[in-house]
């Protein structure tokens, strides 16, 4: 995977509260909000590269069970 760029971001106070709070809504972090909205904004308009890497899914990583199928965390086996 190349590495990510890293860039600064001005933003007015009230558009990063409100992204803030929405990616709270989202169980996301403010920078995964950000990347999620120019990702959806790039393809919504047919200019998302198709050499851009997929998002990282959310949460923690499943894991496998003794018996080897999938069991998201928090699951209780049964």
């Amino acid at each position: 995977m190349a590495e990510r760029k890293k860039i600064l971001l001005r933003l007015d106070p009230a558009v990063h509260d409100a992204l803030a709070r929405w990616a709270g809504d989202e169980l996301r972090s403010t920078n995964a909000q950000i990347e999620f909205l120019l990702r959806r904004a790039l393809s919504d308009a047919g200019r998302l590269p198709r050499d851009a890497g997929a998002i990282p899914r959310r949460g923690r990583p499943r894991t496998r069970k003794d018996d080897g199928t999938a069991q998201d965390h928090g699951e209780e086996e049964k």
